[in-house]
């Protein structure tokens, strides 16, 4: 069964609005890796698992069709996703930066991670599991980082008050 055109644009416009919301959170805190970045690695990675569903679709309905071949063909629907999954661990370590004092990007290669991960789920149509982990990757960026940052400021506002 070949997805329709609606089905493919449906999974990938999704995966675009969660995936540049998360963007954005990124960019408002002016990082390298803001909307188009996390657009670009989700939409990407949904289209390859797009890709993935409709090969092995294709291999299925070639079987069926030459049932002669089922003992030498192989299955393997997550190959593809899982070489997209390594290749974006490669993109995100490009983005962590180590001084001697500190290292950076972290966040922002754990969002580039998780945007192609929404990619993947979404583009292979669990749209429950894709809305599910988008929001509570929003609400861990958006929601717990400034409830963190916030607690750290207060924590560094009541010291110098002591002090002062």
């Amino acid at each position: 069964m070949e997805l329709s055109i609606n089905e493919i644009i449906i999974r990938i416009g999704i995966t675009l609005l969660f995936s540049s919301l998360l963007g954005y959170e990124r960019s408002k805190h002016n990082k390298a890796a803001g909307i188009v970045t996390h657009s670009l690695v989700a939409v990407s990675t949904a289209a390859i698992a797009i890709l993935q569903v409709e090969l092995y679709n294709d291999s299925i309905n070639f079987v069926l069709s030459n049932p002669e071949l089922v003992t030498h063909i192989t299955f393997e629907r997550q190959r593809i996703v899982a070489q997209v999954i390594t290749g974006i661990g490669f993109l995100g370590g490009g983005a962590i930066l180590k001084t001697k004092s500190e290292i950076r990007g972290l966040t922002t290669a754990a969002t580039l991670w998780a945007s192609g991960i929404v990619g993947i789920i979404f583009g292979m149509g669990y749209y429950s599991l894709g809305i599910i982990l988008s929001v509570l990757i929003l609400v861990l960026v958006y929601g717990v980082k400034t409830y963190i940052r916030n607690k750290r400021i207060n924590r560094e506002t009541t010291d110098d008050s002591i002090e002062g």
